[in-house]
This record gives structure tokens, C-alpha cells and sequence, in this order.
């Protein structure tokens, strides 16, 4: 048996987590009940059409990131649920949903060819639900999602509960990255990403009360934007508060070296009041806290994980929205 849990080794490091969370254009969210083999989508419930077109998605190299929910009804039900997330162009708040209620996962296949096709299936159904929380729970993928994933899950199911947020749904979901950073989650339709998660920073993630500050260390960064923008994202977030969630935000890297040990970065947004924000920031890889560890437990080498700090950033455009009517 592994003894080695890599979310145990991060901790101790002390990694700070900012910077890896993924960029994906859309999320596919089939509802397939466990167990999840080591791949997700050979799983025994996953029917062929679904595997052949999560292959031919890949070898296309579309910017679509196929992954399998399930809750504690996912083997009782009779219907299938299917969520797209779409990421909206421009500045944004992150991703728009679109939801159907299949009879069988035999038809989650034909759905998705018909999205990627630019039609929406018949299938489509409005629901009270705005949040859908993914839980990383794949423990055949890897031990430390077993480990500390499965029990957060369902503590997670419990404190929605709690804080009546009917609104709100909890997910197992298959394998998305950052195992060293379990329990690790994705909360949509925003598309950031969370990791070395309890109770109580879930809780503020939930409401957006309580100190903004407790986020630095569970924080992994904002899905549409490049991974090294995101620890601007963050300094900004920190800076703003909770308001910041309530705001559109768009953002691009201007220029890197040949390194990439430097990067000119942009960063807009536009705050509640319609003011518009930009900022620009160079970020230098940072030395100190980039590191060379095992990246999940099963792994044979050590793999370099770089990390970035804002060396220098300077507003280059504020428009402040007219106050008169």
C-alpha cells in the first residue's frame, strides 16, 4: 500500500496553491453513478457513443473538460442529469449554464455533439439551482481524494443543509487536477477553484462573509483566466473583498520572456457602480516558493511547479461611472 499522500507533503511544504487552477473554455457534467475507475470515462455505467466523443473532443484538442458528478442519489434516480458551462466572452463573471434532464446517459452523447454543434437539445430544463459545487472525490485516480475528499463531501451535503441554501448543490465529481491540495473544489458558474478546504472556509465561500483574508491559503485561482494571472486575481480579490465576486472581470497576458520568468500582464474590471478598472502588473517567477515535489501520490518523479509574485503593478485606465442620472 502507497503510504505517501501528496496533499499530506504539500501541507507540510507549506505550498501556497494560487496559480493552479485550469483554463477550459467549457465544462461537460455527466451524472454517472460510481465506482469511477482509474480513467473516469471507462467507467462500467459510461456507455460507448460517451467515450468515443470525450476521445475524439481530446484528440481535436478542444478547450472542453469532460467530467462525471454524482451524489448520494446518482444510482437511485431514473434520469440523468446534464450541466454545460460555457465561458462568457469578454469580462465576465465566469460561466453560464445550460442544464438538461436526460432519460438515459445513453443521450448525453447526442446532447453534447448537438451543444458543440451550436444547437441546444429539447432536453434543456430551468432549475432554482445557481450553484453547483464540485467536490474532488475520485479516489481510484488518486489516494488523498479518498482521503479527504469523500468525508468533506459529505460534511459539505450537511453545512448546505445547515445554511438552508436550497439554491445550492454539493457534487462527487471525477478527477480535476490539484490532488496535493485535497479536499480540492470547483465552485460554478464562477469557475474558481478552492483547495485544502474545512468546513468553516467553506462556509465563507458559500455566504462571501467573514475575513477575506482566511481565503489566501484555500484560494487556487479563477479558471478563465491563465494560471499566472491569477495570483494578481487574488491580490485584487484580497484588496476589494467580497464585492469583488459582484464584479466583471476580463483578463490577458500582454508579454513574457523567453523563460517566462517575466510577464506583463493586464487585468479589467468593472465594479457594481459601472466604473471600469485596469491594471497593469508585471509578475516575476518567484524563487522561493516555486517547487520541485511529487505532484500526486502515485508519481514516480518529482514535477516543478513555478510560481509567480506581483513584482510591480500600476492602474493604466479608471473610468469612473457618472453618479448623476
Amino acid at each position: 500500500m502507497n503510504t505517501f499522500f501528496c496533499s499530506d507533503h504539500a501541507r507540510e511544504l507549506g505550498e501556497d496553491i494560487i496559480g493552479s487552477a485550469t483554463n477550459y473554455q467549457t465544462y461537460i457534467l455527466v451524472e454517472c453513478p460510481q465506482p469511477w475507475t482509474y480513467e473516469a470515462f471507462q467507467s462500467k455505467w459510461v456507455p460507448n457513443n460517451l467515450q468515443v466523443l470525450v476521445e475524439e473532443v481530446r484528440c481535436a484538442r478542444l478547450p472542453v473538460r469532460f467530467l462525471l458528478i454524482a451524489n448520494n442519489y446518482s444510482h437511485k434516480v431514473d434520469y440523468t442529469t446534464l450541466l454545460i458551462y460555457q465561458k462568457q466572452e469578454g469580462m465576465s463573471h465566469g460561466y453560464q449554464k445550460y442544464e438538461f434532464k436526460l432519460p438515459h446517459i445513453e443521450q448525453a452523447a447526442g446532447v453534447v455533439k448537438q451543444y458543440l454543434w451550436g444547437k441546444i437539445s429539447d432536453y434543456e430544463i430551468d432549475t432554482g439551482i445557481t450553484r453547483d459545487i464540485l467536490v474532488c472525490t475520485h479516489g481510484s485516480h488518486d489516494q488523498c481524494c479518498a482521503r479527504y475528499g469523500s468525508p468533506f463531501y459529505f460534511q459539505a451535503r450537511t453545512t448546505v443543509t445547515d445554511l438552508e441554501l436550497d439554491h445550492v448543490r454539493i457534487w462527487k465529481s471525477s478527477h480535476f487536477g490539484g490532488h496535493r491540495f485535497a479536499p480540492t473544489a470547483i465552485d460554478l458558474p464562477d469557475g474558481r477553484y478552492y483547495g485544502v478546504l474545512n468546513q468553516e472556509s467553506l462556509r465563507s465561500i458559500l455566504t462571501r462573509t467573514g475575513d477575506i483574508e482566511s481565503l489566501r491559503k484555500v484560494y487556487r485561482g479563477w479558471g478563465v483566466l491563465p494560471s499566472a494571472l491569477q495570483i494578481l486575481e487574488r491580490e485584487l480579490m484580497l484588496y476589494h473583498g467580497w464585492d469583488w465576486f459582484n464584479y466583471q472581470v476580463g483578463g490577458k497576458i500582454i508579454q513574457q520572456s523567453l523563460d517566462n520568468n517575466t510577464i506583463l500582464a493586464e487585468l479589467s474590471f468593472e465594479d457594481s457602480h459601472g466604473s471600469l478598472f485596469i491594471y497593469e502588473a508585471k509578475l516575476v517567477k518567484d524563487k522561493t516558493r516555486t517547487l520541485e515535489i511529487k505532484g500526486s501520490c502515485n508519481a514516480k518523479e518529482n514535477s516543478v511547479f513555478v510560481k509567480y509574485a506581483v513584482d510591480s503593478m500600476r492602474i493604466v485606465c479608471n473610468k469612473v461611472a457618472s453618479l448623476s442620472n
